[in-house]
């Protein structure tokens, strides 16, 4: 019986199962999982499951962490505001932002206020006078739609999933719009049909299916579903793990992140050392994300 060790320790390079080598006429191929083992073909790949079934699932578990807990510490293109380019503060809704229907771009309200104060009230960024009712507004996602904008898409299944615009509540066209968005590139889709399966919205609840998306939109730097993820840990008893989610998310600038570190720091699942790395991030990323404008937006009350 042959052992399931990494070809590269091997010397010479074999299939795992039958022991022939790799040459110009046998050509090996890595198990996909775990890249543990080569193979001459799938009749021997399929012989050897047994055997190496458990090796394999074990160090396909080590790569997926890997790759979970490396990727995703910078924010994604479409937290930054287009004008200013400084990273949107979390929540980047409500008081931080406005998401523009014209050109789907969400411009942070410094870059408004500063517009506004020269006398501009079209968009900031592409230029297009401000719709003047739902009809117009919905014209204008439809144009996106139409380009298969992904963040236009999911706009538009935002607005079935709240019955805005004139549009019905429709969880089905919701659900529908939010997927394709999210085979396109929509972040924002992910997190957010990582939410339906969470608590069930629509569709039948299904943890490990949200955890699925969280995992899938945190890789690309989506902060609030890396903050979902360390809370899922957090309620398993996972805490290590927790911690890694939470120590990312604190870094780039969410302050609940920060607040659950400090909570585990007082029932003794983190160090104070940890609070401290957790801390200088997020204050860190706080001060990259102040400028004047956004300053003068909150003064103006905006």
């Amino acid at each position: 019986m042959m052992n399931c060790k990494p070809c590269a320790n091997d010397g010479v390079e074999a299939c795992a199962n039958c022991g022939k080598h790799g040459s110009d006429v046998v050509k090996l191929k890595n198990c996909t999982a775990c890249r543990l083992v080569k193979y001459c073909g799938v009749d021997c790949q399929k012989a050897h499951r047994k055997r190496h079934k458990k090796a394999c699932k074990q160090r396909a578990a080590v790569l997926k962490d890997e790759q979970l807990y490396s990727q995703g510490h910078e924010r994604p293109e479409g937290d930054f505001c287009p004008i200013c380019t400084l990273p949107i503060p979390l929540p980047m809704e409500h008081e931080h932002s406005v998401f523009m229907t014209c050109c789907m771009k969400r411009i942070c309200v410094g870059c408004i206020v500063a517009v506004e104060k020269r006398g501009m009230h079209s968009c900031p960024f592409c230029r297009t006078p401000c719709p003047g009712n739902d009809v117009d507004s919905l014209a204008m996602v439809r144009a996106r739609v139409e380009k298969k904008d992904p963040e236009g898409i999911y706009y538009l299944g935002n607005q079935y999933f709240h019955g805005v615009l004139g549009l019905q509540k429709d969880m089905q066209q919701t659900i529908e719009l939010w997927k394709e968005a999210a085979e396109l590139g929509s972040i924002t889709a992910l997190y957010n049909l990582g939410g339906l399966y969470y608590f069930g919205n629509g569709v039948q609840q299904n943890e490990a299916k949200a955890v699925e998306f969280y995992e899938k939109a945190a890789m690309q730097g989506h902060v609030q579903s890396r903050y979902n993820l360390g809370s899922s840990e957090v309620e398993k008893g996972n805490y290590d793990r927790a911690l890694k989610h939470l120590l990312i998310s604190a870094t780039m600038g969410l302050k609940d992140s920060l607040e659950a570190i400090k909570w585990m720091l007082t029932m003794g699942f983190a160090t104070k050392e940890q609070y401290a790395e957790a801390l200088r991030g997020y204050q860190d990323a706080v001060e990259g994300m102040k400028s004047h404008d956004r300053d003068e937006a909150k003064r103006l009350g905006y």
